[in-house]
């Protein structure tokens, strides 16, 4: 049987950082205000230029490094996203392109902020299944683009980034042990972009009526993670034969520190265990596990044979949970890191002037050409 080992990780956000305060000029609202609701200070906005395939590729690359892994070794790339660059070509397609990784299958998975946790699970089943050896998986969102800036209930909570982990295919035991995944659509209408899509097509008025952005009803989102979080971790416990006290780390979705913490009351679990970072990212939907993974990483507090446990929740409504079995990283030297990025650039330049050729060659000759 092959295990599906995390050996890389890395994130990516854009530049620009908007504080609390800096809302004050948006909407009626205050840095007090907001982080005794949310526990958010401030989140990272996407700029000119960036969009959710950057920040992805950003993310991946880093990721990727960490590995020791070149593109070309890539055999899928999921993208968990709310927000992909279009509705098609898949942004995952264009993550693809982006790194070179011209052997790779890629798709976008939508379960918005359980996005991440059902595209590992994804990755996971494609290597158990022996498919895949090496798969990217990245949960990647430019929340900004569609947050409706006149509303404060809902503009504070939300902020642009992605993070990006590698699974390896391994006979060692361990990595990726299990996952619960689950959906409720009687919940669908709780928090939802209504417009821009078959149901509601884009008008004047869909325009009008700010449809392209997100509602949310936020008393009842807040009862129903609450309600979920708890359960679905002790039933992912049973599942791995797991007890709370044995857990070495929990990252939960980085959506509202009262929900966290409530969370963590109900499990018995201290909050020395629980890992945030919302208050400097806010709600970053599908890329804000990994960003969190990827940040316990640096820190130094995901050690070998750590017992962690990951959950995301959010529209669908949707929910998920994972156990991972943390397993060493494949060490990368300096110099190893530095070839990695040289041979990622070569391969991206290539891949960019193939695509122009193609261009070129298509304007020329009034046809598409062909590898």
């Amino acid at each position: 049987m092959k295990y599906a080992h995390i050996v890389g990780w890395g994130k990516g956000v854009p530049q620009r950082v908007m504080t609390n305060n800096d809302l004050r000029a948006l909407v009626d609202t205050s840095d007090e205000w907001i982080r005794e609701r949310t526990g958010i200070g401030s989140r990272h906005v996407a700029g000119e230029g960036e969009s959710t395939c950057t920040l992805a590729t950003d993310a991946a690359m880093r990721a990727l490094e960490v590995a020791g892994i070149s593109p070309s070794q890539i055999d899928l790339i999921i993208v968990a996203t709310a927000t992909p660059d279009y509705a098609f070509p898949s942004t995952a397609s264009l993550v693809q392109d982006a790194l070179g990784a011209d052997r790779a299958g890629a798709y976008d998975l939508s379960a918005a902020c359980s996005g991440f946790v059902y595209a590992l699970s994804m990755g996971t089943d494609v290597i158990r299944a022996g498919s895949a050896n090496t798969v990217l998986v990245i949960g990647a969102e430019t929340l900004s683009r569609v947050v409706n800036w006149k509303d404060r209930n809902t503009c504070v909570l939300f902020g642009d980034g992605a993070g990006a982990v590698v699974l390896s295919g391994s006979d060692q035991p361990g990595g990726v042990l299990s996952s619960i995944l689950r959906s409720d659509g009687s919940g669908g209408d709780l928090l939802i972009i209504p417009g821009g899509g078959s149901a509601q097509p884009t008008t004047a008025d869909t325009l009008e009526r700010n449809d392209h952005t997100i509602r949310m009803n936020g008393r009842e989102v807040y009862k129903f993670a609450t309600r979920v979080m708890d359960r679905t971790v002790r039933e992912l416990l049973h599942k791995v034969g797991w007890t709370v006290e044995q857990i070495d780390l929990f990252v939960p979705h980085q959506a509202n520190i009262r929900i966290i913490e409530s969370a963590a009351k109900s499990l018995g679990l201290p909050m020395e265990k629980v890992f945030t970072n919302l208050e400097h990212y806010g709600n970053t939907s599908a890329a804000s596990i990994p960003i969190a993974i990827a940040e316990a990483a640096e820190q130094g507090r995901l050690r070998p044979n750590d017992k962690v446990v990951m959950i995301g929740f959010g529209a669908g409504l949707t929910w998920a949970a994972a156990a991972v079995t943390w397993g060493q990283p494949k060490l990368v030297s300096r110099s190893q890191r530095t070839a990695q990025r040289l041979r990622y650039n070569v391969t991206s330049v290539r891949s960019r002037l193939l695509r122009s050729l193609r261009r070129i060659e298509g304007k020329v000759f009034g046809g598409r050409s062909e590898d």
